[in-house]
């Protein structure tokens, strides 16, 4: 059954139908169209549209298919309905007859679409949240077990100073974070009611759409009719936050594919998120690193997908907006998948702290240490920089570490080096400096973790 037709002599064409019927993928909004509904019956009510007695009778109604549908979902695409709002009348009609009709009184699709799609987005936010906490605590309890696994940390991929892989779990703490906060700050600007709008000229009956919007679990009622039917800012918000999030994601990824390598040997995966070669036999691909990696890009591309859709929209609604759904589906199902898979891959998570040491002490990553050390002698540090420079080309050339060196040969560079120079270049001593907060001294970044156990709680 279609919602209109009156105006119409011949019917569609099968072919634009199909091009036209939004059921196979609106049909994941059925619950939020059956809540939506339960509300609006309520408001007409108020109004006098309906008596109490058949408000009641289409609320009993609405809310036993409420349960079917929750129970099996897909059952929905064995019919053949436009969308899932003919598809809920049809349904409505089936049960209490005549009465099912007076439901749409003074409502249009264009304002029950946006109430179905808002009220989804808002429970993807509580959902989105759970998952960001459980992987940010689950890098919390990472950094904890691996305080003291010192680590080359990089810029430009080349090592620079030492940190610790607890450090760098935190790093992206502090990334999720700033995700989950985005969210909670979307969900203030989606948690305004759209219902009672109507087309786009608001409706006809006297709703009182703030009570509207109080029955469904919303802060208040939106402001202005032709926004309200044509707003598709929260989806765009959340596809925003998401796409960022992915990005984190991906580089989080990244790293690890790079410490799982042969090459670094930092870290090993869990047999349970690796595969193995249909040739090789050696091999152990980091598939579940790579695969976020990989679909960070599907995500963004509907972000993209969805700013061009609306960029040139005339107001109020037009049909280019039924493609706002099948992206905002698919991108917050995949960054839900990646953040739950992200949390699996440390779960089993090993570090091999001999090889990150190994690598912390290669690469000069104490360079700057010996920069320090002359500037507290009283050398300016431009004049401190070039010559621990002069003394890297020469420890190259020598084939040694820095710490390497003997006091004779340091004096070549500089004759304020002294014996005390040699507790400066440790390792230890790399990280105690670093000591400001945010710095990675292992008081610092304890401190650090009780306080993400907090902000995650």
């Amino acid at each position: 059954m279609a919602l209109w037709g009156g105006r119409f002599t011949q019917a569609a064409d099968q072919r634009f139908k199909q091009f036209n019927d939004s059921l196979v993928f609106d049909y994941r909004l059925a619950e939020q169209d059956i809540e939506g509904s339960i509300g609006w019956s309520k408001a007409l009510a108020a109004v006098g549209v309906l008596t109490a007695a058949e408000q009641q009778q289409l609320e009993q109604a609405l809310s036993a298919l409420h349960t079917v549908v929750a129970a099996e979902p897909q059952m929905i695409l064995q019919d053949d309905h436009e969308d899932i709002h003919s598809w809920v009348e049809s349904k409505l009609i089936e049960k209490v007859g005549d009465l099912g009709k007076k439901l749409h009184t003074g409502r249009s699709r264009n304002d029950q679409v946006a109430l179905d799609i808002k009220l989804w987005c808002k429970q993807q936010v509580t959902e989105l949240q759970k998952s960001l906490r459980q992987l940010q605590r689950k890098l919390i309890a990472t950094a904890e077990a691996n305080q003291h696994a010192v680590m080359p940390g990089y810029t430009h991929l080349q090592r620079a100073q030492p940190v610790t892989f607890a450090h760098w779990c935190l790093a992206y703490f502090e990334m999720l974070d700033r995700d989950y906060s985005r969210l909670a700050d979307a969900y203030q600007r989606m948690n305004s009611c759209p219902l009672g709008c109507g087309a786009l000229a608001g409706t006809a009956y006297a709703i009182d759409r703030e009570q509207l919007a109080q029955d469904l679990g919303f802060a208040f009622a939106t402001h202005n009719s032709l926004d309200t039917v044509s707003d598709r800012d929260h989806i765009i918000e959340l596809l925003s936050v998401a796409s960022l999030s992915m990005v984190h994601l991906s580089r989080f990824a990244e790293d690890l594919i790079i410490f799982n390598s042969g090459e670094a040997n930092f870290v090993e995966l869990s047999d349970k998120v690796t595969s193995g070669s249909s040739l090789m036999p050696q091999k152990k691909n980091p598939d579940a690193c790579e695969l976020i990696r990989g679909k960070t890009g599907r995500v963004v591309g509907a972000l993209n997908g969805m700013l061009m859709t609306v960029k040139g929209l005339p107001l109020a609604y037009n049909k280019d907006m039924q493609e706002d759904k099948e992206g905002i589906f698919d991108a917050l199902d995949t960054w839900h998948d990646c953040l739950d898979m992200a949390t699996l891959v440390l779960e089993d998570i090993k570090v091999n702290t001999e090889k990150t040491k190994e690598a912390a002490l290669k690469g000069y990553a104490n360079a700057t240490e010996l920069a320090d050390y002359l500037v507290a002698k009283g050398i300016p540090f431009r004049d401190s920089h070039h010559i621990v420079g002069e003394a890297v080309v020469y420890a190259i050339g020598q084939q040694k570490a820095l710490e390497a060196l003997s006091l004779a040969e340091f004096k070549r560079f500089n004759a304020v080096i002294e014996q005390d120079v040699y507790p400066i270049l440790s390792l230890q001593s790399c990280l105690d400096k670093r000591c400001a907060k945010g710095g990675v001294a292992p008081q610092r970044v304890s401190e650090a973790i009780a306080d993400a156990k907090v902000r995650s709680a």
